[in-house]
């Protein structure tokens, strides 16, 4: 088995989650989302590649990380969201 390396900020994250200093948000609607969203990341039948930036991944997985969902099924969604036409870009200070 690979063994994986975490940088400093990984490994404070672990050691975090492993000393129980998380405290789970999830409510019903959120759950509801999640199901909902991985429902149908279940009836994905095309698979597209695409380069980003590290920076670009590396903020998705963050957001992904607060969602409590996986990077891959969060930028499933945001695609989603953005053909639907659901997805609405927000102006801060304005």
């Amino acid at each position: 088995m690979k063994t994986l390396i975490l940088d400093p900020e990984e490994q404070d994250l672990l050691e975090a989650f492993e000393t129980g200093e998380f405290q789970s948000i999830m409510t019903p609607e959120r759950k509801q989302f999640i199901e909902v969203t991985a429902n149908q990341s279940l009836q994905l039948n095309k698979r597209v590649n695409i380069k980003v930036s590290e920076s670009d991944l590396t903020a998705i997985q963050k957001a992904a990380l607060q969602q409590g969902i996986p990077y891959q099924i969060f930028i499933t969604s945001i695609l989603h969201k953005y053909a639907s036409g659901t997805l609405y870009e927000v102006s801060h200070g304005k």
